[in-house]
């Protein structure tokens, strides 16, 4: 219990002893009122089973003194970390996950609920918008999410698209007679990470990557995160160009940018395994200007109004084209490589985002950060990841986090899910963070063997 101390000026009733001044007058008295602790605020937090985040978000919780709920469709492997904090829910199947949630809600409170990807935070959308609580519309995050609404959303607002078109990926006899001009890139309409991202340079090519994605699109895994989807890919033009990432926040349908991400390594395809981003970026003012006024037109255009921003854009001669934009934070470990000033972490400002307290926008911890994301070179089992210790001495780096177990499965894009793990790095300037990664990547030695 805690106590209140009430500084008000209160007369002694009279009769009443009491101390007195040398002048006989009663002396004002301070009374010690007990009051109850106010409760923290409690935020519900939607984690599929695969997600790295949920650590993350545990540890930010604590240190905010939020009380964390974690939403997720595998409670055993978050046990350690939340104990009885945690709410079982089928993520994938909306009605059921709302009626949990709502149970949850009517017994003690929720001040916010986030979502760390796409299912999750169209659920989280749904969540909020039945319990009257701050966030995006479900709308404009479904837009979100699958890629071919966005395009279409995008296209109707007049930001600059390439040409593109849906169909079945069971529709193979129709599929590669395609109007989209060669190159052009296939894609899961509801996948993200690149997963089951294709160039294709020509009919044959284009035949080879359907019938590579009616096999991952075929398994059970994948099919439960859309089942309404499962079978839809969209085709468009292959934009070229240099890619760059931006990390944001909106408050109020204003962006704000955490971070704008250059991507030095060039993702020409086939596939599109992303390795190094680098912040700040290095490109020039006026192409850095448009990238930002680019992304507020789309989320302006789709109808996000709060919360993280995740956008993927490539420039060219012809202009700024946006890529994906995403009403969630950078994915995967990669959110360790923000961090702010005051020893901040990106999961607290969103935490504190969410419950709608009120912060400067953050400022990164220092001049240059940047991280790896070790891709999976083959497709086998994982047997080890050697000379880590060697990598983190490279000057600069940080630390080097293998997410991947041995024993395991792995297995390259499009195919993959996942990467082997990452490398962060931190210095005075881009480039020399760059470096610190490239070098840091070369020394592991990493040994795959064939399944078989």
């Amino acid at each position: 219990m805690g106590f209140n101390f009430d500084r008000q000026p209160v007369e002694s009733p009279a009769g009443e002893s009491g101390t007195c001044d040398r002048h006989g007058r009663h002396l004002l008295r301070r009374i010690d009122i007990p009051v109850e602790p106010k409760a923290p605020p409690r935020v519900l937090v939607l984690f599929p089973r695969t997600s790295y985040r949920a650590g993350a978000f545990v540890e930010a919780a604590h240190r905010l003194g939020v009380d964390l709920v974690v939403g997720t469709d595998h409670r055993q492997a978050l046990a350690d970390l939340v104990l009885d904090r945690s709410l079982p829910l089928n993520l994938y199947r909306p009605g059921e996950a709302l009626q949990r949630i709502e149970q949850a809600h009517r017994s003690r409170p929720f001040q916010a609920i986030l979502g760390v990807d796409e299912p999750t935070v169209y659920l989280a959308a749904l969540a909020c918008e039945r319990l009257g609580l701050a966030s995006n519309s479900p709308r404009s995050t479904r837009i979100c999410w699958l890629k071919h609404l966005l395009r279409e959303q995008l296209t109707r607002a007049g930001l600059p698209q390439p040409t593109f078109l849906t169909l079945d990926v069971r529709e193979t006899e129709r599929s590669t007679r395609t109007t989209v001009p060669f190159p052009l890139v296939v894609k899961p309409v509801f996948l993200s990470a690149s997963r089951g991202v294709v160039r294709v340079n020509n009919e044959a090519e284009l035949a080879a990557a359907l019938a590579t994605l009616q096999s991952i699109l075929t398994n059970p895994e994948v099919r439960k995160k859309n089942r309404e989807y499962a079978d839809l890919v969209l085709l468009e033009s292959y934009i070229p160009g240099e890619e760059v990432a931006l990390e944001g926040i909106l408050r109020d349908g204003r962006l704000e940018v955490l971070a704008l991400f250059d991507k030095p390594d060039a993702l020409e395809g086939p596939y599109f395994a992303e390795t190094i981003y680098v912040a700040p970026s290095r490109k020039e003012r006026e192409v850095q200007e448009g990238v930002i006024r680019t992304v507020q037109e789309a989320v302006r255009a789709v109808g996000l109004e709060r919360g993280p921003v995740h956008a993927e854009l490539r420039i060219n001669g012809q202009g700024i084209w946006l890529i994906e934009l995403a009403a969630r934070s950078i994915g995967g470990r990669c959110s360790q490589v923000l961090q702010f000033q005051n020893n901040r972490m990106l999961e607290e400002v969103l935490l504190l985002d969410a419950l709608g307290m009120a912060q400067e926008q953050p400022k990164l911890a220092w001049p240059a950060v940047g991280v790896y994301m070790i891709p999976v070179p083959a497709r086998g089992i994982l047997k080890a990841v050697e000379q880590i210790g060697e990598a983190e001495r490279v000057p600069g780096v940080e630390e080097v986090l293998i997410t991947v177990a041995r024993e395991q499965p792995v297995a390259p894009l499009p195919e993959g899910d996942r990467y082997l793990g990452f490398i962060f790095a931190r210095g005075e300037d881009p480039a020399q963070v760059e470096r610190a990664l490239r070098e840091a990547h070369a020394r592991l030695r990493i040994h795959i063997v064939p399944l078989g």
